[in-house]
């Protein structure tokens, strides 16, 4: 997902994607640990969104 489509989502939406992403990166580290993760960019990836939500979610509590 890009920043632009984060950007559009109320804070109940975020929230949601928030929760997906970290249950993402559970699982992507799951089978990182037990070696069955192919691409070891997708957990890159998944902190990268994970730290947008969050960034875009304190944008929107402190109003701007």
């Amino acid at each position: 997902m890009k920043t632009k489509e984060m950007r559009e989502l109320d804070t109940t939406a975020l929230a949601e994607k928030l929760k997906d992403a970290r249950l993402e990166l559970f699982n992507l580290r799951f089978k990182h640990a037990t070696s069955q993760l192919e691409n070891t960019q997708s957990l890159v990836n998944v902190k990268k969104d994970i730290a947008k939500l969050q960034t875009i979610q304190r944008e929107k509590e402190l109003g701007a």
